[in-house]
């Protein structure tokens, strides 16, 4: 058996290196080449640093106390060594070096090029695939068989050709029934989960089989082991989490990281190699996360999840029953809007109604016949949110009612570098040193292009008393957190009927907003007598290591009463004193720009605070809605302005030049008073 297992799997590696050889063996040599460790230092060697201007990091600032809360800021998707994927980029950083990183320590990426956070985050989790764990986790020992070796050299070889390889040989399949589905509408498709048994270090021997799910738990136990470690009340909460990792067609993504708060937490992290969707994922955390334990799930990248996030549909071809739902609701209430892979709050050309759902836009709307690549219209948060519209409607309940956060999804151990001008790319030495970041690869599809559609990845804001585990875990479970795409954007909101339109004049605006509404991931229901517009109280803050802001705008979907969803987006304060256009809803140009030679702001605009309140002129009491805010700041330079000025090159042409960084609240439901 073991003799057949291992010729299996030779001849599985012999042909599928053929066929890449065969597919075009100068170009794979090429991109082995441009993507190897060993090459990495000749291809720094043509950048200089010194041309681009970093401003000093800032040490950590501990907050004390405070029952109106402070905001904290985090990374909720870091992968390191200890991911497999990532080994074959060529990263070496490990768990402990990402816990130093992010108590504002350098690091130095697989592409030689300094990575350090400007400042020190307050939380963390590392979330590497619990599908790697326990696959290498013997591969130090002395005398492993033959398959053992190649097991071991398969994981542990880095190249991202070696990646490539790996990926046709599991490439995944699934039987998808004949559909009249209109374009960018998910097709159910019946899926099967592998099991450990499909690695070579595993087989069908019952004894190997109880020694890979040993080395699984061991692996499991050094993460929670080094939070505990690493984890400092008041200064860096650090939580135990792992993702769970079902892939689809076409590099697509139905990924989701386990956050767990507590004691007693799992001595198994389950994969999916052990349940193949998401509510049994629910259902065994739910039996083995007990006592003073808790969890929550994180989707991200629902913009390549080829529609199925938002669909009625799991994984594997099971449709969701009211069960499913219901824990869904309890166990998912938050989703990660934007990351290195794009933001998935919206897309032009499905379901959006405004142009900032151009930003950080990876795939075009499907076309007739697409059944991956490409922009579905359940792929996206704000059309699940106006989802959960229809479900509560035809439930009683909502399931989609979600917070919003940013992450990075780096793997290069570094949580929470997303400053544009520090970006080394997320992929180790597959994305560093400069030059591998801006050369454009022919013959790759248009969204795997690292220069025209990685972004530097986002930051999680949480409103807490303190930062401690407890506090931080319950304002992710109360969504009162927020998204930004890196900088550090303060920004609290708020609804109620209870404050008035003056509240923006008041020394103690924010607790007159605390004890009369709710706040952002809040819902808000009137009595009967109720008619006219809650209060929507905005106030936001720019960070002093970015840019000044430029605008709040307030996105409102809601569901009339044929039960037909709608959305609108609207500008709701200006900058620069300057007036709302009454034909748009647009706040005028401020004329803020940046000097492509230096990456220095020009002019004198922008605002380093804005405050609103704002009521709904279009408000009805019978209509159930939900209301998020995004704060866009003054241009600034994109990551690739900075890789052309350290290289000495122009910026490249067909991307832009500069960005419109923001954040995004999470929503306000306003309930029917029906």
């Amino acid at each position: 058996m073991l003799k057949k297992t291992l010729l299996g799997v030779l001849v599985v590696i012999i042909l599928s290196t053929c066929a890449l050889w065969l597919a075009g063996g100068d170009e794979v040599y090429a991109l082995y080449r441009a993507t190897s460790v060993s090459t990495a230092p000749a291809d720094y060697a043509l950048q200089d640093d010194s041309l681009v201007i970093v401003p000093a990091p800032q040490p950590h600032v501990n907050q004390s106390y405070n029952a109106l809360k402070n905001v904290y800021w985090g990374d909720l998707h870091v992968h390191t060594v200890e991911s497999f994927d990532a080994v074959l980029f060529g990263t070496t950083l490990t768990i402990e070096d990402a816990y130093r990183f992010a108590q504002g320590e350098s690091l130095r990426s697989a592409g030689g090029e300094l990575m350090q956070l400007s400042r020190p985050l307050d939380f963390v989790a590392i979330t590497d695939h619990a599908e790697s764990f326990g696959l290498r986790t013997r591969c130090d020992d002395t005398n492993l068989s033959l398959k053992e070796n190649l097991n071991c050299w398969l994981m542990e070889t880095p190249n991202v050709v070696t990646f490539l390889l790996l990926k046709a040989v599991a490439n995944e399949t699934a039987e998808t029934p004949a559909s009249n589905k209109a374009a960018g509408v998910y097709r159910n498709s019946v899926r099967s989960h592998p099991t450990q048994v499909n690695f070579p270090i595993c087989t069908l021997d019952e004894t190997d089989l109880e020694r890979c799910y040993r080395d699984s738990n061991s692996d499991w136990s050094q993460y929670k082991r080094l939070a505990d470690n690493y984890n400092q009340p008041g200064t860096l909460t650090v939580f135990s989490a792992y993702e769970y990792s079902p892939p689809l067609p076409d590099s697509g993504k139905h990924h989701r990281n386990v956050i767990f708060n507590g004691t007693g937490l799992p001595e198994h992290a389950t994969s999916y190699f052990d349940v193949g969707n998401a509510i049994a994922l629910w259902k065994v955390l739910e039996d083995d996360c007990s006592g003073e334990c808790d969890f929550l799930t994180i989707p991200h990248n629902m913009n390549k999840g080829w529609g199925l996030f938002y669909s009625e549909n799991t994984w594997d071809g099971e449709t969701y029953d009211e069960e499913g739902w219901l824990l869904r609701q309890r166990r998912e209430p938050l989703a990660e809007i934007y990351q290195v892979k794009g933001s998935s709050e919206c897309a032009l050309g499905v379901g959006a109604t405004d142009e900032e759902c151009g930003f950080g836009q990876v795939l075009e709307p499907c076309q007739p016949g697409q059944e991956s690549g490409c922009a579905f219209t359940t792929s996206f948060a704000r059309q699940g949110l106006k989802i959960g519209l229809q479900m509560q409607a035809d439930m009683g309940f909502n399931p989609f009612a979600f917070g919003l956060i940013g992450s990075t999804d780096t793997h290069n151990s570094s949580p929470g570098d997303v400053e544009e001008w520090d970006f080394v790319g997320k992929v180790a030495a597959a994305s560093s040193p400069a030059t591998r970041r801006i050369t454009e690869w022919p013959g790759r599809k248009p969204y795997e292009s690292i220069l025209q559609f990685h972004t530097s990845g986002g930051l999680t804001g949480v409103w807490a008393e303190e930062n401690t585990r407890d506090a931080i875990f319950k304002g992710m479970q109360h969504r009162e957190v927020y998204a930004t795409s890196g900088p550090r954007i303060t920004l609290r909101f708020f609804a109620g009927w209870g404050f008035d339109e003056d509240i923006t004049e008041q020394p103690d605006a924010i607790a007159l907003a605390v004890n009369g509404g709710v706040p952002m991931g809040g819902v808000l229901t009137p009595g009967t007598e109720q008619t006219d517009s809650p209060t929507f109280f905005v106030w936001a803050a720019a960070d002093l290591m970015s840019a000044p802001l430029q605008r709040l705008q307030m996105v409102k979907g809601w569901i009339d009463a044929e039960g037909v969803t709608h959305e609108s987006v609207r500008d709701i304060s200006c900058s620069d004193g300057q007036k709302i256009d009454a034909s748009n809803l647009r706040c005028p140009d401020n004329g803020a720009s940046v000097n492509i030679a230096n990456c220095e702001g020009l002019g004198n605009t922008g605002a380093a605070q804005m405050a609103v309140a704002w009521k709904d002129p279009d408000y009805h009491s019978n209509q159930n809605a939900f209301y998020y805010v995004r704060a866009l700041q003054n241009p600034t330079c994109r990551w690739s302005t900075y890789d052309a000025l350290r290289l000495g090159q122009t910026p490249p042409s067909h991307v832009p030049a500069t960005i419109r960084e923001r954040a995004w609240s999470s929503p306000i439901w306003v309930q029917s008073a029906n």
